[in-house]
């Protein structure tokens, strides 16, 4: 039986058909990544939100809300929920800005850097075994393809995230 894989050219001219197995590929990806988490986190009462606060917040240690708010794209009420519900828990420390005493710098407690770590493992893990099964130009062009699919001002946020070697 031929090799039923496309080659770089025909990619060019993807049908509806390729495209729409492409989409549904990337939500069961989507919700393969998350399972893992989302076990995790049933238990306690958090949710993705709640996940997505902890991962940003972990990735950049002293982030302010307003900081927060623009790489999460979430209402302010939505995010203060999230993050009074990670306060009250002891997982987050919201401290006073020392230049400005109106910010609020987040911080990972001890409990919060321990529950990132368990949520994180389990995504690497699941990253880990993809990456090695698809090979290294595999990775590569689904980065591209990520990259590609970001708006212009999440590429930049994304970016500035990668660059800060956090």
């Amino acid at each position: 039986m031929a090799d039923q894989t496309p080659s770089g050219e025909s990619l060019l001219f993807l049908t509806d058909e390729q495209l729409r197995k492409g989409i549904e590929a990337m939500f069961f990806a989507y919700r393969g990544f998350t399972a893992d988490p989302d076990r995790i986190l049933e238990g306690m009462d958090y949710g993705r939100a709640h996940h997505r606060a902890i991962h940003f917040i972990h990735r950049s240690p002293g982030t302010t809300v307003s900081n927060l708010l623009t790489i999460l794209g979430v209402t302010k009420q939505s995010l203060n929920r999230v993050l009074r519900t990670l306060v009250d828990d002891g997982l987050v420390e919201a401290r006073v800005g020392r230049r400005d005493k109106r910010e609020r710098h987040l911080h990972l407690t001890a409990k919060g850097q321990e529950l990132e770590r368990e949520l994180s493992d389990a995504q690497r893990a699941r990253m880990r075994a993809a990456y090695r099964a698809a090979g290294p130009q595999a990775v590569a062009g689904f980065r591209q393809v990520l990259e590609a699919m970001m708006d212009p001002e999440l590429r930049r946020q994304y970016q500035g995230l990668k660059e800060s070697g956090a």
